[in-house]
């Protein structure tokens, strides 16, 4: 991705950076045109077409909803501002998505104005000079309230490039009433799981053992992190300069991956082509015993018309290597304002609707999503909602983020392809060697 200087843009009628005080008086400004047009001074033709006009472009995730509904219900709660929603692929084709927003961005024309970035874009879209600093309009104090990691990752070079919206991490599924036929015990190491997994497979409970998503796309590097990391390891070092995929501890854990389809035999070898959605689809259909996946499935497990195991699922902290800790790979998508919107001030007012306790929490309950504000996690809705995500505070804070480098673009597709013939060919540590050799290319 090349880098380029930012263009300076505004709100319509204006040039240059927008301040507080000019954000000030739009509202107020709107806020008085919506009054006059309620009492009968305006047309509401007029007040129609006086609506600053955006465009905000996201993901499309599973839920009750949409994020089109979201975005009608923000032109519905007032007369400023109209926003059209551009409908992505789901993030299950993150590679789509991101592609889908970079030849918009690089375009620099100001569509989107808004739009939702996977929390490992936000370096490469800040240092391309795509997305608008937004320090000016969440200071310090208004940054308290979110996860103070969530804040660190929308931040590049020392400035806030994008706001923090919902997270997920990868979490440890399992049938709790297979289980107990088993030991009742949630498995805390790897090899536990798996035994357990054979054990169930073998008494005819269940006709899979474990689920995880090996298809040659960004959640194999979701999958591979939390396994590399469980084993003491890493996919980079420590100031993200060279690749240390290829590490005793690395070999360690893809090699394991690999023997669940041909070793141990707990896993189908279709996981090699399964994203999220093919891998859940047999764990709510009540034939797997435990699956690695994201929060948005256990809303899907409990809703009768989807699931065959209603009431039967457990949630648990993924499993780690004898020795190390679990570790589950932090994803999410964060909100961004285009650098060339045209109406700067119409989209920070929709981003920080977005971003509110109540949008959150509407999130957090339609689709699953866990919210970056902290203190949503004590909220009474979503826990009689969702009760696993009461726990899922600490769980969040200390979370293992995919690499980050303005160059991750170039970098997960090195991971991707490397990660794939290595569980394909069952050679791993010659296949991690030359991957590891790529991505250091890749970082330059």
């Amino acid at each position: 991705m090349t880098t380029s200087g930012k263009q300076a843009g505004g709100s319509a009628g204006t040039t240059g950076h927008v301040t507080l005080a000019d954000r000030r008086q739009f509202l107020l400004g709107s806020a008085a045109l919506g009054l006059g047009a309620a009492a009968g001074l305006a047309p509401r033709r007029a007040r129609a077409q006086s609506r600053a006009e955006i465009t905000f472009a996201s993901a499309a995730f599973f839920g009750s909803e949409t994020f089109g509904d979201l975005s009608n219900a923000y032109n519905e709660s007032q007369d400023k501002v109209k926003v059209t929603y551009l409908n992505l692929p789901p993030p299950s084709s993150s590679t789509e998505v991101y592609q889908g927003l970079v030849q918009q961005l690089a375009r620099r024309t100001g569509t989107p104005d808004v739009f939702s970035q996977d929390v490992i874009w936000i370096a490469g879209f800040a240092a391309a000079g795509w997305a608008l600093p937004l320090d000016e309009y969440f200071p310090a104090d208004k940054r308290a309230d979110y996860f103070p990691g969530t804040v660190e990752a929308c931040t590049y070079d020392g400035k806030l490039t994008a706001l923090p919206w919902f997270l997920d991490t990868g979490m440890f599924y399992y049938r709790k009433d297979v289980l107990e036929k088993h030991g009742g015990k949630v498995p805390t190491t790897w090899d536990e799981m798996a035994t357990i997994a054979a054990e169930a497979q073998k008494a005819g409970d269940v006709k899979f053992g474990y689920l995880w998503q090996g298809k040659q796309a960004e959640v194999l590097v979701c999958d591979a992190v939390e396994a590399i990391s469980s084993a003491g390891g890493s996919i980079l070092s420590a100031d993200g300069k060279s690749a240390t995929l290829n590490s005793e501890a690395g070999v360690k854990a893809i090699q394991f991956l690999h023997d669940t389809i041909n070793k141990t035999k707990i896993s189908p070898s279709d996981v090699l082509s399964w994203d999220e959605e093919p891998s859940r689809q047999p764990f709510t259909g009540g034939q797997a015993m435990f699956m690695r996946n994201w929060s948005y499935v256990f809303p899907i497990a409990q809703d009768p018309k989807a699931s065959q195991v209603v009431d039967k699922v457990g949630v648990a902290p993924l499993p780690a290597f004898q020795g190390g800790k679990s570790s589950a790979c932090l994803g999410g998508y964060q909100l961004g304002v285009n650098a060339n919107s045209k109406q700067r001030e119409a989209a920070v007012d929709f981003l920080t609707w977005l971003s509110s306790v109540e949008t959150q929490q509407r999130i957090a309950l339609n689709f699953g999503l866990g919210p970056t504000r902290a203190n949503l996690y004590d909220d009474a809705k979503i826990k009689a909602a969702n009760p696993f995500m009461a726990g899922l505070k600490p769980v969040f804070q200390g979370a293992t983020p995919r690499p980050v480098t303005p160059q991750y673009a170039k970098v997960t597709l090195a991971l991707q392809s490397g990660l794939s013939k290595a569980l394909q060919s069952g050679d791993v540590k010659a296949e991690l060697d030359a991957t590891a050799e790529r991505v250091d290319a890749a970082l330059g």
